[in-house]
Order: structure tokens, then sequence, then C-alpha cells
């Protein structure tokens, strides 16, 4: 897995280096402006009620008056830090569902930017057929989905893990892994429907390939560290990095 981790972050070198090549900056900058700007947004309004969410938790479960109580400074260092916690795993809850929202509108986008991509690196043109186009927006759409069921599943057990001591402090790293596996299975995905996969052959492959998913995820999500530039470009540097880290794993 290690190796495809590898593939995967190189991806996206490659992914740059391919779109000044190609000349493909008016697909990227049209759907990263659009989402930067929502991402921008949803993230201040929804670490504002987070937080009142959590202090209303803890007011009605008697937390927040036992931590005004207590003179220990290191349990009220733990209560504290146990808020920042569960703070940071409903920002990520957030930016899931935001995330397979914006997959789910850009669809028809991403599958585009896929298969336009295969076609320079074959040196092939794929003649339009909107049909197959549709389907391909289909399946994105249903894929997502799929992925925002599974995840949820997954984080709300993560979430209740959050409550434990100690054990909690590990749960935002636990999501995050998650996150990346299933938002870099989005992005293979593209790539199965051209090969004809079913959804359950595209789950035992990329299944296979947990590396390329992660990787493909982990990167996405260290772009978001740039404001703005990074915000902008992560989603279609995703598709065209996805597409590029598979090529590599068939030709190797």
């Amino acid at each position: 897995m290690l190796k495809e981790l590898i593939i995967a972050i190189q991806a996206y070198f490659k992914a740059h280096r391919f779109i000044v090549k190609h000349r493909l900056w008016k697909w990227i900058l049209i759907p990263g402006i659009l989402y930067a700007v929502l991402f921008c947004v949803g993230i201040y309004f929804f670490w504002q009620s987070s937080a009142d969410v959590i202090d209303y938790v803890f007011s009605k479960t008697g937390v927040k008056a036992l931590m005004v109580k207590e003179q220990d400074s290191w349990l009220r260092f733990l209560f504290i830090f146990g808020q920042l916690i569960l703070q940071l795993i409903l920002l990520l809850f957030y930016f899931s569902w935001f995330k397979y929202l914006f997959l789910i509108i850009g669809s028809p986008v991403f599958a585009y930017i896929s298969e336009r991509t295969e076609a320079i690196i074959n040196g092939t043109e794929y003649p339009f057929d909107i049909k197959q186009f549709g389907k391909d927006i289909i399946r994105g759409i249903a894929i997502a989905i799929r992925n925002t069921l599974w995840q949820t599943v997954y984080m709300i057990s993560i979430f209740i893990l959050a409550f434990i001591p100690l054990i909690g402090w590990a749960t935002p790293v636990l999501v995050l892994f998650v996150e990346c596996y299933y938002f870099g299975f989005s992005m293979l995905d593209y790539n199965s429907e051209r090969r004809k996969l079913s959804v359950s052959q595209s789950i035992d492959f990329i299944g296979n390939h947990k590396g390329l998913a992660i990787g493909n995820g982990m990167v996405f999500y260290l772009m978001h560290g740039l404001p703005i530039i990074g915000w902008i470009l992560a989603p279609t540097y995703a598709v065209i990095a996805a597409t590029l880290s598979l090529h590599h794993q068939n030709n190797s």
C-alpha cells in the first residue's frame, strides 16, 4: 500500500505538469472558483454553529457546570481539549457532506475531465456519446451517495469513540483516513466506469488498491491548507491525478 500512496501523491505533481502542457486551465478554474466560494462560506457558518451546538449539549448534560466548578487545572484542560476535538470532528462531518454534495453537482464536469485526461494520455479521441455521458453522470452521483452513506456510518461510530477519554483524541486521525479513502474512491471510480466495471467490481478493484484512494484523498485535503489557491485547484487536480495514478499502476 505504501507504493500506491507514493504513486497517488506523485500523480498530483504530474497532474500539474499535465494541465500546463495541455492547457486545461478553463476546466480547472470554473468549478474550482465555485467550490472555493461555497467552501469558504460554509466553513465559516458551520464553525460558528458547531460551537453553539457543543456548548448547548455541554450545558444540558451538566458538563459545562462541572467544568466551571472544577478547580483541577488538568481536568479542566481535558474538558476544553475534548470540546475542541468534538468541534473538529463535527467540522469534518460538515466537510464530508459538503464535498459529496459538490461531487454530485459537479459530476458532469468531473466525468468529462477524467475522460479528457485519458484521451490525451492514450492519444485518442473518445467520440462524444450523450447516452454514455449520461450514464457516467448517474454513476458518479450514485457512487457519491453510496460513499456518503457508508462514510456517515463509520463517522458516527468514530464520533461515539470521541467521548472516551484519551482514546477519543485519536478520532480526528481516524476520521481523516476514512475521509481520504472515500473521496479517493469517488475520483477513481470515473475510470472504473469507462472500463465497464460494475459498481460491485469497482468496489472490489479500489478496495484492492486502497493506497491509490487514500493517497489521492490525502493530497486533496492537504491542498486545503493553502487558502484560496488550494481550494480552487484541489477538486479538478484530484480527478486528473486519479486518472494518471491508475495509468501508472496499469503500466507498472
